[in-house]
């Protein structure tokens, strides 16, 4: 994959819109997701994903191909998250309708396996408790927890991600492990 995405950037740079476009297949879902989890709200994750390529797009010619392109994106991503988290706090609730009328919250739209409809709300009860306590941590504990957990990054990349050494990395794990069992506790 890295072969692949090498070749991809350095065909993007030179101008190729495909390979752009092919870069933006790989990471669409990935950057979405991992804007979601930080931000908690669907619209405001498809914006950051869409601010996200934008910034790419206008920034790769200062993208150096000896980083990882998945290092470089994720940071990008990752960045325009807690901008968006210290510009405005959360005005929507997830159990506002998605769409008047429809009568469906946003509980109805994470994402869950489908088994049995009693492991499935099982399933979504956790999830929304796991968020929930998720969306209440600090954002330098809320990033690195979710790119560690959620995104499987290692540690090395997560230090790449949001330029601190892998000794900070552990120890914000250590604290946001922490800091999420407690609140956990109180739900």
């Amino acid at each position: 994959m890295d072969f692949v995405e090498k070749r991809l950037t350095q065909r993007a740079k030179r101008g190729d819109r495909e390979a752009f476009a092919e870069l933006i297949e790989i990471y669409k879902d990935k950057i979405f997701q991992l804007a979601y989890r930080m931000v908690g709200n669907r619209q405001d994750a498809e914006d950051i994903a869409q601010e996200t390529f934008l910034r790419v797009y206008a920034n790769l010619h200062s993208y150096d191909d000896s980083y990882k392109f998945s290092t470089w994106i994720y940071r990008i991503a990752t960045n325009l998250c807690i901008d968006r988290g210290r510009k405005k706090r959360p005005d929507f609730s997830l159990d506002e309708e998605t769409e008047p009328g429809q009568g469906l919250d946003w509980y109805s739209r994470l994402s869950s396996s489908e088994r049995t409809p009693e492991d499935k709300v099982v399933t979504q009860e956790l999830q929304e408790t796991v968020q929930d306590a998720l969306s209440h941590l600090q954002p330098k504990y809320r990033s690195i927890m979710i790119l560690r957990y959620i995104e499987d990054l290692s540690l090395q990349e997560i230090s790449d991600i949001v330029k601190l050494p892998i000794t900070t990395i552990k120890t914000r794990i250590h604290r946001g492990r922490e800091a999420l069992r407690s609140k956990l506790r109180l739900m």
